[in-house]
């Protein structure tokens, strides 16, 4: 049973996603407790490529509250992510010829194991947010107008 402990919620807005993966993190002690305590947020965050390995930039994850203030603990670090080698490399393919990139979805749970959920995106124009916004009051106004009617 998979449990969503953060969810970047700009990211179907900003992005048109195109096809999902599945990732393991490599973290602190204290940060999985921070993250299982919900503190964790993907806001602002993306997926970056070093030296052929993937890493999740800009996430903030605050150390846990109970364990006390560590030294020299930066919030934003890079974190890496662990896939197999043939999911890098066609990651890495993708997102060089033909400039999508990698968006962070959510992080949750799975089997006692914290996963990331991220995408390959094409960033979306500005008349393609507006129409998602009017799709999404059209649909309102008709949900709206139902449920007044019964």
């Amino acid at each position: 049973m998979s449990k969503i402990l953060a969810k970047n919620r700009r990211a179907t807005f900003d992005y048109e996603l195109i096809k999902k993966y599945e990732a393991g993190l490599v973290l602190k002690g204290m940060e999985v407790k921070s993250i299982k305590d919900g503190q964790a947020s993907l806001k602002g965050s993306f997926v970056s490529i070093s030296k052929d390995e993937l890493y999740l930039t800009n996430a903030n994850i605050p150390p846990y509250k109970f364990s006390g203030n560590p030294k020299d603990y930066d919030p934003t670090r890079s974190r890496k992510l662990l896939l197999h080698k043939k999911e890098i490399k066609y990651l890495l393919g993708k997102s060089r010829t033909e400039g999508l990139t990698m968006v962070p979805i959510s992080l949750y749970t799975n089997k006692n194991k914290i996963k990331l959920e991220f995408a390959l995106a094409r960033g979306k124009k500005k008349y393609d947010k507006r129409e998602t916004l009017k799709k999404r009051t059209a649909q309102r106004e008709m949900d709206r107008k139902l449920k007044s009617r019964f």
